[in-house]
């Protein structure tokens, strides 16, 4: 089990790496973060919405499963949003450099720190 830290250490050892969050989305509140290129607080912020929209969205379908993770593509990026199963209101933010990052590997490592985390 590891702590929020150590979990995001972990998350940065992703090839292509450039920043990790773990968000609060009942909140919208950065509860920690790593890497560096953009501001986290404002992403974080943003990135609840989605989560958020998503969430409603399965419920009003009822769709009776859960979001595993939501992946956004950019040109540039692959930002993964990851709910923490075990942590209700918790997601992992992880942002990569597309160029230099295997998404298969990457989601991978994210479901291994999500299922990890200890807070």
């Amino acid at each position: 089990m590891a702590n929020l830290n150590d979990s995001l250490k972990d998350l940065m050892t992703i090839d292509g790496a450039q920043a990790v969050a773990l968000v609060d989305y009942n909140s919208g509140m950065l509860l920690g973060e790593a890497g560096s290129g953009m501001d986290m607080e404002v992403a974080a912020a943003g990135n609840t919405e989605v989560i958020r929209a998503k969430m409603k969205t399965a419920a009003s379908l009822n769709l009776n499963d859960t979001i595993e993770d939501i992946l956004i593509t950019l040109g540039k990026a692959y930002h993964i949003l990851r709910p923490v199963a075990a942590k209700q209101g918790l997601f992992f933010y992880v942002v990569l450099d597309r160029s230099k990052s295997n998404l298969a590997l990457a989601r991978r490592k994210v479901l291994d720190v999500e299922s990890s985390l200890q807070m």
